[in-house]
């Protein structure tokens, strides 16, 4: 279940036009993103030069992006969403994009010690940091 709207989902990747419903959003992972997209959500993700280069590459290999034309494959597609909810989602609970990045680039002990960005790259890890993120946002214990 999807806790942050498509809309923000959307605005990490500046997606144009923007879905209104996960049906509209799931349809566009599934035809492929734009490249932009990726570089949008790696940007609001990452606080440096550095950290961008490695989350981007992590996502998508540097040469097979290069190759790219306009589009991302349905696989990397999903990816991009992800992180996109996952950056979405923490810039929910924090109210603040620094704060947001702070959390997803710092490790947690409620995640083995390793960064909540780290852990969210399958889709079970990013459930599970959606999870701590809604228990910290409603003061849940762990």
């Amino acid at each position: 279940m999807i806790l942050v709207s498509p809309e923000k989902i959307a605005a990490v990747m500046a997606l144009t036009p923007v879905p209104h419903s996960v049906a509209e959003l799931d349809d566009r992972v599934r035809e492929g993103l734009p490249k932009s997209a990726l570089r949008e959500g790696v940007e609001h993700a990452t606080r440096s030069p550095e950290e961008r280069k490695a989350l981007l590459a992590r996502i998508v290999p540097e040469a097979t992006f290069k190759r790219r034309r306009e589009r991302l494959s349905p696989d990397e597609s999903e990816k991009t969403e992800r992180l996109a909810r996952i950056f979405a989602t923490a810039n929910y609970v924090w109210d603040d994009e620094d704060d947001a990045r702070a959390f997803l680039n710092t490790t947690h002990p409620l995640l083995d010690g390793r960064t909540p960005l780290d852990v969210a790259m399958t889709e079970l890890g990013a459930r599970r940091v959606e999870e701590l993120l809604w228990k910290l946002f409603y003061g849940v214990p762990a």
